[in-house]
């Protein structure tokens, strides 16, 4: 695009054709657009524009207005900047020049915004240049008026701008000593301190007042360090005795914080430290990055020496923290616990969601059913994360921890005498997988390092770390350090159900119980009445064994609910961005540290409790009618006694896991070694019963047959090695492809001479297919039975046999499948969580690529397997082949944890290749049946699941409200207990805060409660959907959409009377079902269809329309016309109240609304169509107002005729209505 330059031409008259905006409802891409035609006439040193309509099939650029109006050329030039030689090129050609940039993009809102903006851009930069001036009013003070050389300096703070004289800037800045003050030296503005204008903060002492005798701090170079500057004070504390106050109390007095306890000079602000407390927990910055952008703020050049407070800053915000910590639990209105005495866990944020014994459970629960007794259950999830390292710098007495335990990491001194008895400990090898976290549990995490990673326990169900559950690893994921924290954080958690969610939790759950308790023999996990899950997070099942999949899912799990155990890996996406800095930490500052975000990660999942909660119920009730409906179904196609056995050893498998598993495939599918043996086996016995007719001792047919499929395999693999060849490929790598092909073209040689003995006719075949070309060797048929199919007569046997083979082949590619797809997601899971850099991650991509090609392969025999067995089951005359070897899409190569169409774990339909059992030597003809079993107890563990997570959150939903509850009273008792041996100004502090902190609880009771108004309607609508299958259908074609069903209604009413006892019942039948018709994004619901009662006969005739079920107009206009009957039922009922009114009221109430419906009738535009009731009704856009206004004209015209015949006149003129509609 050529843009403007500075030159002007004059251009001769031209003209140009511009569309018109189309009608309502027409295409823009209809031929013979009504164009109009702008022509361009220079005049008078201008252009003027005059349009007139023409015919053109031409749809040029947007319209101008009819009116003549004055164009300038240059007003094209303005707009887009382009050269008046390239508008010239438009109107020579008699065209419009384009109105925008035909080079830029579609522009979103947010970026049309920007390009207008840039387009004043100059404006702004102009304002801001300005202001580096003094302005307009810049010689007299805006406080004492006065004028001269001494107005010349300006607060950059303050609102109002100006210049002012140092007297008045210093009265103006008595109670604001920490804003910024320029002064102007004559030609530019530069940094100057109202500590340089005389200006002294004076602790101590009420605002504005001085001490008498004040103690300056040494050298009175006192530093604050606020939000916007490090600010040089001039600073006095109070030294005549007014106050008996500390310097420390006095600068916490004036909201500043002390970086020293005796005598400071550096202060932070309150303000600075809440915006660093912030930002870290919400951005992760770091407490340097904090102070060099306050340095530069400063002073952006370099040139002034800034003085550098980062230790300070970097003390007095770790102080903070442990401060607020303290406030926020209560500590400070404990009078008989010093913060040195607080209990471990003490300051933790809680889960109001979890169950807390004395707190938020209900009265009763210990005696709640074993069957149900996981709504009281805890659900807790392990993981470390070994992002979170720390070098070995430091020591436990250079840096100390101020929480010691009393958060969320567990108390560092007691926790190392217990490792002590655990430094020798070698863990047993993994069982399962090769899982990273067991196998190199013992390998250390790199020189220099003190820690290789943190450990938690946290709350599966909302994701919050629970209090004392978080520890150092020291070499890996040690069971020594997982067996920790889980005892500590369940201390006085006496419930009666736990769900233990671990990554290895196949492994990790051996002899728990033993090492449990050599920590803490009262654990509650060792009683009797204790109840243990444990299962693994659904996002690294798949990379289990088949074992461990069938025993440690969430789904199969009673009382797991729809949850996943991935709370810990949520949780370490916020904090992985830490792990730069707090390796660099000591021990105390990291541990610290991390326990204020694991702090301020809990209460944000508190504050969006409400929300979370209501998603969950939400999802549960939608899901659990299609999942029980469907278990049922299932169940009507089974044989009772089969289902009751089935239920017998799923519930005992339930109560007690050791016995056995009924979601395991005890029948196992055919290998195609194991159908070889088995023929041999057979041919064997035929020799020796004298039966065996082969004609040929060459070789058996299923020696034939079997060599046939080796050479075919090997075909496909060296054509998959043929696509790696490319125009650059080494000698070694074309020769070693070479020989391949010359054995392989060998081994068909052989394999013709022998197939020619069984199928004499294959050699024709073979000269009818002959290609004139060379076929590579991997291209070559093999002219097996399935390839020659009803071509030429075939020994069934052979038939036969290869049926067999390819049946336990096709079983075995998908064993094959299944095995390397959980490969490969054992491979990403290490390479995205463990490995890092360029080399580790390019070794882990070969590997993958490694695993992907047998993939590949296994899929191509599958396919080709089951090619085969589809053309030998016409040959063999089967009606079909089994019914387990699916159509193999490439949607459905996918491993287990996959799923479809977005779904989660439990409401996802996983690929059907996992449906099936693995490939092992043993086969029988019962496996069909073994896999009804199996996916009969899976779908009653999506149904159990379901209904169990509403039940969960239900409680859930109680113990939150509950909680808050506890809350508020812990704090009102707070407000009152052991404060009076304080001052009155503290005493009336601590209740504040507690008075305040019960209203946030008592808020959250009343927010929640609102949210969460219609659960027990959703729950009820859901259970009753869930029981009949009629209402399930109705849900499903609401989410369908059902035009059909909603015109056979409409039809069917058009042969009802009005108000006939035929309607009514087909109502009530309809509305029994809670049933909601969707029709695109319009919904019919109940209150729609209530207005249905009563037709007109025009809709008679929208109804018998050609195109009534695909044309919405007529169906709309089928709706509006049947609503008016209903309206017109409606009306009388509400005029036989106004009936009851005075006279004079039911006068001013109809004029009102009359008035008001007229004038939104004038907003139409449509006062000139017809007043007759029918023209007004059948403009469709319009009825609703057109059918109020014919009914307020009846209304005055009933009341003409007096109160006494106004109901006999009104239905009279309502049964005129309807005739003349």
């Amino acid at each position: 695009m050529v843009k403007a330059n500075s030159s002007k031409k004059k251009v001769k008259s031209v003209s140009s054709t511009i569309s018109s905006p189309p009608r309502p409802g027409s295409s823009a891409n209809t031929v013979n657009n009504a164009l109009r035609s702008i022509k361009f006439k220079y005049h008078a040193g201008k252009y003027s524009a005059s349009n007139r309509t023409i015919r053109s099939d031409v749809n040029a650029g947007p319209s101008l207005p009819d009116t003549q109006r004055p164009v300038r050329l240059e007003d094209f030039v303005e707009m887009n900047g382009w050269d008046p030689q390239y508008i010239q090129s438009f109107l020579e050609n008699d065209t419009l020049p384009p109105q925008t940039d035909p080079e830029l993009p579609k522009l979103s809102r947010a970026n049309k915004v920007l390009h207008e903006w840039k387009k004043e851009a100059e404006k702004y930069l102009s304002s801001m240049i300005t202001l580096e001036g003094r302005g307009s009013d810049a010689n007299t003070c805006p406080g004492c008026k006065s004028t001269g050389e001494g107005v010349v300096y300006r607060c950059l703070t303050c609102d109002g701008g100006g210049l002012w004289c140092s007297k008045c800037v210093l009265a103006t800045h008595r109670y604001h000593p920490l804003h910024r003050i320029q002064v102007w030296t004559g030609d530019h503005f530069t940094k100057c301190s109202l500590k340089m204008l005389g200006l002294r903060i004076q602790l101590g002492h009420s605002p504005g007042d001085q001490c008498p005798l004040p103690i300056t701090p040494y050298n009175d170079d006192f530093f604050i360090l606020d939000v916007d500057q490090i600010h040089s004070v001039g600073l006095d504390f109070c030294g005549c005795g007014r106050t008996g106050k500390t310097q420390v109390a006095q600068l916490l007095e004036r909201r500043l914080y002390p970086a020293t306890i005796t005598s400071p000079k550096t202060a932070a602000t309150f303000r600075l430290l809440e915006v660093l407390e912030l930002l870290q927990y919400e951005s992760k910055i770091s407490t340097f990055e904090f102070f060099q952008s306050v340095s530069r703020l400063t002073c952006n050049t370099g040139l002034e020496d800034t003085k550098d407070r980062y230790p300070s800053l970097l003390r007095m915000i770790h102080q903070w923290r442990y401060l607020k910590l303290l406030k926020r639990s209560g500590r400070g209105h404990d009078p008989t616990r010093p913060a040195s005495h607080t209990k471990p866990g003490e300051c933790a944020v809680l889960c109001p969601a979890c169950p807390q014994p004395a707190i938020n459970l209900p009265e009763g629960w210990e005696n709640e059913p074993e069957e149900t007794q996981y709504i009281h259950g805890l659900n807790l999830a392990l993981d470390c994360n070994m992002r979170l390292k720390r070098k070995n710098v430091s020591n436990t007495m250079a840096d100390p921890s101020l929480n010691q335990g009393c958060a969320y990491f567990v108390d560092d001194a007691p926790f190392r005498e217990f490792l002590k008895k655990h430094v020798n400990e070698v863990e047993p090898k993994s069982t399962c997988s090769r899982h990273d976290a067991v196998n190199l549990a013992d390998s250390r995490p790199g020189h220099g390092y003190a820690a290789s990673g943190v450990g938690t326990v946290e709350c599966a169900r909302h994701n919050s770390k629970r209090p004392n559950a978080v520890c150092d690893t020291q070499k890996g994921e040690k069971y020594c350090n997982m067996d920790y924290i889980t005892v500590l954080s369940l201390y006085l958690v006496f419930l009666k159900f736990f769900l233990i969610s671990y990554d290895i939790a196949c492994q990790w759950y051996i002899h728990l119980m033993e090492r449990i308790t050599e920590i803490d023999k009262s654990c509650v996990l060792l009683r009797d009445d204790t109840t243990v899950r444990f299962v693994v997070p659904k996002f690294h099942l798949p990379a289990h064994i088949s074992a461990c999949r069938d025993r440690f899912a969430f789904m199969i799990t009673p009382g797991a609910g729809l949850g996943d155990g991935e709370a810990p890996e949520r949780g370490w996406s916020e904090t992985n961005a830490l792990g730069p800095s707090t390796r660099e930490m000591g021990p105390g500052s990291r541990s610290d540290t991390l326990d204020a975000h694991f702090g301020d990660y809990n209460w944000r999942k508190v504050t969006a409790i409400g929300t979370s909660l209501l998603k969950k119920m939400k999802t549960a009730t939608s899901d659990v009618a299609e999942h029980v409906i469907a278990h049922q179904e299932l169940e009507a196609t089974l044989q009772k006694s089969d289902i009751d056995s089935w239920i017998v050893a799923v519930r005992t498998w339930e109560k007690d896991p050791t016995q056995p598993n009924p979601y395991e495939l005890r029948v196992k599918t055919p290998t195609q070694a194991a159908v070889r043996r088995q023929l041999a086996e057979e041919e064997t016995q035929a020799l020796a019963d004298g039966t065996d007719f082969t004609a040929f001792d060459e070789i058996s047919p299923s020696e034939l047959i079997s060599y046939g499929i080796d050479i075919e395999i090997e075909q496909r693999a060296l054509k998959g090695a043929t696509r790696q060849v490319w125009d650059h490929s080494q000698d070694r790598q074309l020769t070693r492809i070479q020989l391949r092909s010359n054995a392989l073209t060998r081994k068909l040689d052989a394999w013709y001479q022998r197939l020619q003995l069984h199928i004499p006719g294959v050699a024709h075949l073979r000269k009818k297919h002959e290609s004139p070309n060379t076929v590579p060797p991997h291209e070559i048929p093999l002219w097996l039975p399935s390839q020659i199919g009803k071509q030429l007569p075939c020994n069934i046997r052979l038939a036969t046999i290869e049926y067999r083979l390819r049946e336990a082949q096709a079983h075995e590619a998908l064993g094959t499948l299944r095995r390397n797809l959980q490969m490969r997601a054992s491979l990403y899971d290490v390479k995205d969580r463990w490995l890092r850099g360029q080399g580790a991650n390019t070794r882990a991509l070969n590997a993958i690529a490694s695993v992907q090609g047998r993939i590949d392969a296994a899929v191509a025999d599958y396919r080709r397997a089951r090619e085969a067995l589809l053309s030998l089951a016409t040959v063999l005359g089967y009606e079909k082949i089994d019914e387990t070897l699916l159509v193999l899409k490439n949607e459905d190569i996918r491993s287990m944890s996959t799923p479809d169409d977005g779904k989660g774990e439990t409401r996802r339909t996983i690929s059907w290749i996992w449906r099936q059992g693995d490939a092992n030597e043993a086969g029988s003809d019962s496996y069909i049946a073994d896999t009804v079993r199996v996916e009969w107890a899976k779908s009653r563990a999506r149904a159990q699941r379901h209904l169990e997570e509403i039940k969960i959150v239900k409680e859930e939903m109680n113990r939150t409200i509950r909680f808050f509850e506890w809350k508020e009273k812990q704090w009102n008792g707070r407000a009152t207990a052991g404060l009076g041996g304080d001052a009155p100004e503290t005493v009336e502090g601590l209740r504040a805060y507690a008075m305040r902190q019960a209203s946030i609880a008592r808020t959250f009771v009343v927010s929640l409660r609102e949210k969460w108004n219609g659960v027990d309607s959703m729950v009820e609508a859901a259970a009753k959907e869930a029981r009949l299958r009629q209402n399930h259908y109705q849900y499903l074609k609401r989410k369908a959409g059902s035009i059909p069903e909603l015109t056979q209604i409409v039809r069917n009413q058009a042969a009802q009377p009005f108000f006939s006892v035929g309607w009514e019942l087909e109502f009530s039948r309809f509305r029994e079902t809670q049933g909601i018709l969707c029709l695109d994004s319009f919904e019919i619901g109940e209150e729609e269809l209530e207005k249905m009662i009563g037709l007109p006969p025009y809709t008679v005739q929208a109804i018998q329309h050609p195109d009534f079920e695909k044309n919405w107009d007529q169906i709309c206009a089928a709706l509006n016309g049947l609503s008016v009957r209903r309206a017109i039922a409606d009306q009388q009922a509400q005029l036989e109240k106004y009936r009851r009114q005075p006279l004079s009221q039911f006068v001013v109430d109809t004029r009102l609304r009359h008035e008001q419906l007229t004038r939104e009738w004038k907003k139409t535009q449509l006062a000139s169509l017809s007043d007759e009731p029918a023209a007004l009704l059948a403009c469709v856009k319009v009825i609703w107002i057109a059918r109020e206004l014919v009914y307020i004209t009846e209304d005055l015209a009933a009341l003409a005729e007096g109160n006494d015949k106004y109901m006999f006149q009104l239905c009279e003129r309502t049964h005129y209505l309807e005739r003349r509609i």
